[in-house]
């Protein structure tokens, strides 16, 4: 036969007065600055910003392709400002439509695409520092260059890295707490 079934409605609870008793494995609220809020999103915007104008003012001077360490440092920014971009985007779709990025294989990605972006960009600037620093310190020879776009290149990639910091830290330590 085909007789239908009653359905059942969950009530909700009302939470606890007390916060200890809180039951175990509850959530914490999205930090700012964590994937899908508003900090988050401001974090991307200047990561991509930063990474932005160094790739710009590197790309602006004729004489970046002859030094390795700046052809790194404008791949790793190009890297930077894509994957920036691509999860302002999302942050920008999860606000809009008031979805939690809490997704653990989500918050692993963004972990790891992190923590590569981070490497690279640090490393990118570090290696250009050190260019930097031999033309014109060492090596006198910054009326030839443009020591200036140089040091500025390198100082928008450091700025690049310590705004990707923080995300990378809070999608680290979301994935490992949840």
């Amino acid at each position: 036969m085909f007789a239908s079934r009653p359905a059942v409605h969950p009530v909700e609870a009302p939470p606890p007065a007390d916060p200890a008793e809180q039951p175990r494995g509850v959530l914490m609220k999205d930090l700012p600055g964590m994937p899908g809020t508003p900090g988050g999103l401001g974090l991307r915007l200047v990561q991509f910003v930063f990474a932005a104008v160094a790739l710009a003012v590197m790309a602006s001077t004729n004489d970046f392709p002859s030094v390795t360490s700046f052809c790194f440092l404008v791949a790793a920014a190009i890297l930077q400002c894509l994957w920036s971009f691509s999860l302002a985007i999302v942050d920008i779709y999860a606000l809009l439509v008031k979805r939690c990025l809490r997704n653990r294989r989500a918050v692993c990605l963004f972990a790891i695409g992190d923590g590569i972006t981070a490497a690279l960009t640090f490393s990118a600037a570090c290696a250009s520092s050190g260019i930097t620093v031999l033309i014109d310190n060492d090596l006198d020879l910054c009326s030839e260059n443009h020591c200036a776009s140089f040091e500025s290149a390198t100082a928008m990639a450091f700025l690049s890295w310590f705004a990707l910091s923080p995300s990378f830290l809070l999608n680290f330590w979301s994935m490992a707490s949840g």
